[in-house]
């Protein structure tokens, strides 16, 4: 058998560990996979010089278009998320205008989408209040599942659910099997927490409390422990709630948890007043919460790592004014996630194996991509070069970002994304995209 192209490196992280090894591929899967120094004929064959790693799959990604194209777009965050090492993305049903609750609305973000994605693209549906009808409908079209907020979204046009609502749309969802990922936060204790403005990031982090978080998540679990539904918990930040997971998962609860990069590389105690780059909610939290998620994930209690990517243009963080209260939440991470995450890791430890589980073998198996997630023989050939000791400084300007706002502009970071092949295709190197883009929609159930 000829083979398309056959990929060598020293360090191949497979499903049986970091080795030695050469990757064949034919037809977009991975064929084969041998020895390093294996002989394949192949119409091209490369041996690279960084370790060879599954694309990642980043299932929290806010792209906002249609409707706020001016934030981000298929186009810029499909680069960036190439350019980052990922692959595969799951689009959240806001803050796009219409917003993904009903046919109509997946069908005009598709057309948005069409032509413009250089990794694959699936996408959430939106459960809220009065669109239980919809739900099923939008399974049958190939949502991944349905995103809820447990208080407001921040844009009006995707209201909050309200307990009623929550348990009305999880009596719905257990009959398919279909996953309902949630923003679990409290909105009386939000409420009760609450500041007009503030330039203090102490006063912020305050109207945010970690109890918020918990009480909320504590509510889910009650209700999923009700419908035997699967849940799935976003973004968490408080290290608070870790036993109350603990504790729904070994009552057999169908429960999982993502946090994010900045929740695990970013702390209270370096945000400036008036920082507002900084602002996202749930917020960042002090060091030793940080410290908690990161047992958290070692002890298997979070399952993953994801983006949260949330941009916006920079006026929307109003830095005339600093406030905090004001301003928009949402941290752009798409394109560096994975050296974000192997900075931290690296120095703690963590082998790149644990986080490529992490951050693409577990998002994957989270929205049952049984083709995405792994080096594996059968798997799409979806893969970086991943240099772990090269470093970078971060500079706006370099990302594919539409909107270049963020916290992590002139920090250093360990771990390059050399290149990405999607489907066994060349589609970054070194800081250029390659070819034109050849993303694919994805649907649940089919991919």
């Amino acid at each position: 058998m000829k083979y398309d192209r056959v990929i060598r490196s020293q360090h191949v992280i497979t499903e049986i560990g970091d080795r030695s090894a050469a990757v064949a591929i034919k037809g977009g899967k991975i064929a084969a996979i041998g020895a390093f120094d294996e002989k394949y004929e192949a119409l091209e064959d490369i041996t690279l010089a960084g370790a060879l790693i599954p694309g990642l799959v980043d299932s929290h990604v806010h792209i906002n278009e249609p409707g706020r194209t001016q934030w981000e777009g298929f186009e810029s965050a499909t680069k960036a998320a190439a350019a980052g090492g990922v692959t595969t993305l799951i689009d959240m049903p806001l803050n796009s205008i219409p917003p993904t609750v009903n046919t109509d609305a997946l069908e005009i973000k598709q057309q948005a989408a069409t032509g413009k994605c250089s990794v694959d693209v699936g996408f959430w549906g939106g459960s809220i209040p009065g669109n239980v009808k919809d739900l099923k409908p939008l399974l049958d079209k190939g949502v991944f599942g349905f995103k809820c907020f447990l208080l407001h979204s921040g844009v009006d046009e995707f209201p909050a659910s309200e307990p009623d609502d929550l348990s009305t749309a999880l009596d719905e969802l257990v009959k398919y099997n279909a996953l309902m990922i949630v923003h679990a936060e409290d909105s009386i204790a939000i409420a009760e927490s609450s500041k007009p403005s503030s330039r203090k990031y102490s006063e912020f982090l305050a109207s945010r409390p970690k109890g918020a978080e918990n009480v909320a998540i504590a509510q889910l679990i009650e209700e999923a422990r009700r419908t035997k539904a699967r849940v799935h918990v976003v973004h968490l930040s408080s290290g608070g709630s870790l036993a109350l997971i603990r504790s729904a998962k070994a009552d057999g609860i169908n429960i999982t948890v993502e946090t994010c990069p900045h929740y695990l590389a970013l702390t209270a105690e370096e945000i400036a007043d008036g920082a507002t780059q900084y602002k996202c909610c749930p917020p960042i939290r002090e060091k030793r919460n940080q410290e908690e998620l990161w047992q958290g994930l070692k002890d298997g209690i979070i399952d993953q790592i994801v983006s949260d990517h949330s941009p916006c243009t920079e006026d929307l963080k109003i830095f005339d004014q600093g406030d905090f209260q004001g301003a928009w939440g949402g941290i752009s991470s798409l394109q560096l996630g994975l050296s974000i995450i192997w900075n931290q890791a690296k120095n703690r430890e963590i082998s790149l194996r644990q986080v490529v589980k992490w951050m693409s073998q577990k998002p994957a198996e989270l929205v049952g991509l049984k083709n995405k997630g792994a080096i594996a023989v059968g798997m799409d050939a979806d893969m970086v070069e991943f240099n772990t000791e090269k470093t970078f400084t971060v500079e706006p300007t370099k990302l594919f970002h539409k909107n270049l706002v963020t916290p992590y502009q002139g920090k250093t970071l360990t771990g390059v994304v050399e290149q990405t092949w999607l489907r066994g295709s060349l589609i970054y190197k070194n800081g250029s995209m390659i070819n034109s883009p050849s993303g694919e929609f994805l649907y649940r159930g089919k991919n």
